[in-house]
């Protein structure tokens, strides 16, 4: 069943379509990272989704209501957590969490949402001595406390160390666990590979592309790269003939780009062991989710959201 159902979805500001018929749809239980630049559409879409903005037309659903008429009953299950936020600051944690908690019909137990976000030590703390990371954390405690159904997520690390950002994705992903439907805004591809199960990259109010991380844009069934270092002594003339492509000199390495992998491995790999030799640096690369998503996006001019 989908948690979110987006059909011909517009929206226009003046002269500008900035959504411009999109469709897309959210399992119950997956995450879902909508991807884009500054501009795309991801912030009016998103908006919709949540029932703070209009449509123009098309049809949305979320947990089976329609977010324009949803209401209370709507905004009960869901929880938003906000690229920035700001809370009082000179509550407890625990304070603003049971304060917040109170909002909500069946809101999970404050102590239960402290420990999954990882701040028991600092339940007692006045908002305004925690930092950055933690706040964040606390964000997404705010947003958790209801036990919603579906939470949306807004570049919920940006401004993150590389330590702190690693963190987090284990946190996203006990939320998975607990069963709950994720939609995430990031413009870090490397987390919406990490996370998400399905992604969606929108480009001048349009989807240009969908699918899993792995397979958008083609990029598990395009081409391969294969480069390793020649043995001491070899040139590119001594390599097995038959290669399914073209071998080429690149600073201290050979790179070959096929579509038959296996094939070049193969005679690569045979070639350097009757050699008796090993070929240094062997990798099999693929285009990067980066490298589709600058594809795809780069041709497309931006509107404002």
């Amino acid at each position: 069943m989908a948690a979110i159902r987006v059909t011909g979805l517009r929206k226009r500001y003046g002269e500008l379509e900035a959504v411009r018929g999109i469709d897309f749809e959210v399992a119950e239980g997956e995450c879902f990272a909508l991807l884009g630049p500054n501009g795309a559409g991801k912030t009016t879409t998103v908006e919709i989704l949540e029932g703070y903005r209009d449509r123009d037309a098309g049809e949305v659903q979320v947990l089976g209501l329609d977010p324009q008429r949803g209401g209370r009953d709507l905004r009960e299950r869901v929880g938003i957590v906000l690229q920035s936020s700001g809370h009082f600051r000179e509550l407890t944690v625990r304070e603003v969490l049971e304060l917040f908690g109170g909002y909500y019909p069946a809101p999970r137990p404050t102590g239960e949402v402290i420990d999954l976000v990882g701040l028991g030590e600092k339940a007692g703390a006045r908002i305004k001595t925690l930092s950055g990371g933690q706040q964040r954390r606390l964000d997404l405690a705010l947003g958790l406390v209801g036990d919603p159904d579906l939470l949306f997520l807004d570049e919920p690390t940006t401004g993150f160390d590389p330590s702190a950002r690693r963190r987090s994705w284990e946190l996203i992903e006990s939320l998975r666990e607990l069963g709950k439907t994720i939609l995430l805004t990031t413009h870090y591809m490397d987390e919406a590979q990490n996370l998400a199960d399905r992604v969606a990259i929108l480009a001048a109010g349009r989807v240009v592309a969908a699918g899993t991380p792995d397979s958008l844009g083609g990029r598990d069934e395009g081409e391969a790269m294969i480069s390793f270092r020649l043995p001491a002594g070899a040139t590119l003339a001594d390599l097995p003939a038959g290669l399914p492509g073209r071998p080429a000199p690149r600073e201290d390495r050979v790179e070959l780009r096929t579509t038959e992998p296996t094939m070049a491995l193969n005679l690569l790999t045979g070639w350097a062991l009757h050699r008796g030799e090993e070929l240094d640096a062997l990798a099999v690369t693929r285009p990067s989710l980066e490298d589709v998503y600058l594809q795809l996006t780069s041709a497309q001019e931006p509107a404002h959201a």
